[in-house]
């Protein structure tokens, strides 16, 4: 295209003008609706669009694009701030080789021929924030805004714990006017705590922590603010000199009682970002709180000077985003699936669309109520969101793109897989299919039962299931034992050798030890730890079927509901048949056969984090289990000590030492198993 300052086609006119009002409308929505049609990804590539065109025709570049400004102007819900320096927005890069490019970018820009250290720290999914300290005292809190004028929401800022209203600095350290920057943040279990006091109340959920957390800071209510559980970490300090390096600034505000992010790293130059990057991303989720990205700055304050800053964006400072885990796609239909239980689970078959680095064409819709509050519908342009490995749901709907003469979606009265009416009881969310000998429950069943930290039957998956239950092959779990060759050659997708590999494969699983078989059992309420806690307890099958309810409350960690429900499934005559048949079938009974191990952490909880080099994760909580400890998932007040290998859960090890836990590497891990002593 012409860069000829009026030459410019009247398309690219028309698209540029189309982009910054599709841009400005969403800026609107998230800034001051604290609500977004679109997800992060559809917004950067929006606005990657704009850019793109404006460098192409700098003729066309505007003061006011959203490319050339931060955030939108301030609600008139709040008194203006203007801020005593602006809060810009930071340059973004979506791949690792373009934080090497930002990374020759700072060399060339006077930065050292060597490079120069740089401090890498999670970019907060949350509401940015100022706070102003004068003589140590908070004074005002307020929100970007347009970056030069906010939202003064000082009372709201009051009620947040994290937020100190006088700094822990000595009166020699507190300068007369400090202001510092951080982002306020919702923790991901009180945003789902939050989400089930709205569909209580029946309102619309929060679509995500961070519309959650802004929605919850612009309240004119301090009160709702203070009920809402919001954190805060900040990062950078205005107003004081002397500070030489970023480091030492974070140093002053944890000093000065104001929470800085345990993540923050100091690293040697732009290649250790790289590792830094990949870590996090891969920890993401562990965290207990959102990031979309990481943040890098230039460590030393005296380049930060030199470098300069654009219209909107410092120099010094970039920040990586991961790859998206929003989208929009088209909802096409809405199905409902039967689990093992009977339970009827609405999901949405969409249109296919790539989320962090995979295709989604299913997702969760939860319950008929959950369908009900967020309105989607067949035809609907939908948010879809996907966090680690949890499985895909649907947001919500885009509202502006909903089809005319669109009708609610109503939850069937019946069965898809056997007619048999729907039951729902009162007081209840979920919704049942209760026929017992309803095909899909027999398929599900038959899939947990060979799932893995189940009996672990490789390559009998769901589709596999459903095949051989269409086939008549299968009726319940016990009839895998009696599956043989000849039975499979011949079906579809088997050959002699596949088939005599799913026999060998549910041979090896006639071995597995008791808490895997119970496991396998499906009995409510008995998962993994509950299943091992029984095993070491009973011994065999036998005797947990014969114990007395009474008996089965007594043991640690189960309780009158389990117990209650293990009565109720060794006392009916069909789980009885199939478990004498799988007994049949020659599956084992007893306790795994081996050496007695030394019962050295009974009383003792070990928590487990990272990787360890010895023992998967699996291996070291039986280690732990089989001496008589229990291996929880999260750490208190009542955990003995927490293991850290390579990568550990940071939230998990910042707790642990909050809280006084001992904290042991692999060596000392060990050692704690063989003598029961903390080393």
């Amino acid at each position: 295209m012409s860069t000829e300052t009026n030459d410019a086609p009247a398309a690219v006119l028309a698209r540029v003008d189309e982009l910054r009002a599709l841009i400005k409308g969403y800026d609107a929505q998230y800034y001051l609706e604290d609500a977004s049609d679109i997800g992060d990804a559809e917004y950067d590539a929006l606005k990657d669009e704009l850019l793109t065109l404006e460098e192409q025709h700098p003729e066309l570049i505007k003061a006011d694009s959203p490319t050339q400004t931060v955030g939108t102007a301030p609600s008139a819900l709040f008194a203006a701030v203007t801020h005593r320096t602006p809060m810009m927005s930071l340059d973004k890069v979506t791949t690792l080789e373009e934080i090497l490019s930002w990374g020759a970018r700072l060399q060339k820009l006077s930065a050292p021929e060597d490079g120069s250290p740089l401090v890498c720290e999670p970019k907060i999914d949350g509401l940015s924030i100022s706070l102003t300290y004068e003589n140590g005292r908070l004074t005002r809190g307020a929100t970007r805004g347009d970056g030069r004028v906010g939202e003064d929401v000082t009372p709201n800022v009051r009620t947040v714990a994290a937020i100190p209203g006088q700094l822990a600095l000595a009166q020699s350290e507190i300068p007369e006017v400090l202001e510092v920057r951080g982002e306020v943040y919702l923790p991901v279990s009180a945003f789902e705590e939050l989400n089930r006091r709205q569909a209580t109340a029946g309102l619309r959920s929060f679509s995500n922590p961070r519309n959650a957390a802004a929605g919850s800071l612009r309240q004119k209510d301090p009160g709702i603010t203070a009920g809402r559980a919001l954190g805060a970490f900040f990062y950078q300090v205005d107003g004081v000199r002397g500070l030489a390096t970023q480091s030492g600034s974070l140093d002053l505000l944890r000093r000065a009682g104001l929470p800085v992010n345990p993540e923050t790293t100091v690293v040697p130059n732009i290649g250790a970002v790289f590792a830094y990057c990949r870590d996090l991303e891969s920890r993401r989720h562990e965290l207990g709180y959102e990031i979309d990205g990481v943040v890098v700055k230039v460590e030393d304050r005296a380049l930060h000077v030199r470098l300069g800053a654009t219209s909107h964006a410092p120099r010094w400072a970039v920040a990586y985003k991961f790859p998206p885990e929003e989208q929009s796609t088209r909802l096409e239909d809405i199905l409902v699936s039967i689990g093992r239980t009977g339970r009827a689970t609405p999901f949405a078959k969409l249109q296919p669309v790539r989320i962090a680095g995979s295709v989604v064409g299913l997702a969760s819709l939860h319950n008929e109520d959950q369908v009900r509050l967020k309105d989607v519908r067949p035809g609907d342009t939908v948010v879809v969101r996907k966090a680690g490995d949890v499985i895909p749901e649907v947001v919500g709907p885009v509202l502006s793109a909903r089809p005319p003469g669109s009708e609610p979606w109503s939850f069937p009265k019946t069965c898809p897989s056997c007619a048999s009416r729907f039951v729902r009881l009162d007081g209840e969310s979920d919704t049942y299919c209760v026929n017992a000998h309803c095909p899909a429950q027999r398929v599900q069943r038959i899939v947990h039962f060979s799932s893995r930290g189940a009996m672990d039957i490789e390559g009998l998956g769901e589709q596999r299931v459903a095949q051989f239950v269409a086939a008549g092959l299968l009726s319940d779990a016990a009839d895998c034992y009696h599956l043989q060759v000849p039975d499979l050659i011949g079906l579809e997708g088997f050959g002699e050798l596949s088939a005599m590999n799913l026999v060998a494969a549910i041979d090896d699983s006639r071995s597995k030890p008791l808490a895997n078989l119970l496991t396998a059992l499906g009995i409510r309420h008995v998962g993994g730890t509950v299943a091992a806690a029984l095993a070491s307890t009973f011994g065999d099958l036998d005797r947990l079927m014969s114990a007395s309810e009474e008996e089965l409350a007594s043991v640690e960690g189960i309780g009158g509901v389990i117990a209650a429900s293990l009565v109720r499934y060794f006392g009916s005559e069909d789980n009885r048949a199939m478990i004498e048949r799988l007994r049949a079938g020659g599956v084992q009974f007893g306790a795994a056969v081996g050496p007695q191990l030394s019962q050295t952490l009974i009383g003792k909880s070990i928590v487990v984090t990272g990787t360890l080099s010895g023992l998967s994760r699996e291996e070291a909580e039986a280690a732990i289990i089989g001496r008589g400890g229990k291996s929880p998932g999260s750490v208190s007040a009542k955990t003995t000590a927490v293991v850290v290998g390579d990568s550990p859960g940071a939230a998990k090890v910042t707790k642990a030492e909050a809280l006084g836990v001992r904290v042991l590497d692999e060596q000392e891990f060990v050692k704690l198993l063989e003598t029961g002593e903390l080393p």
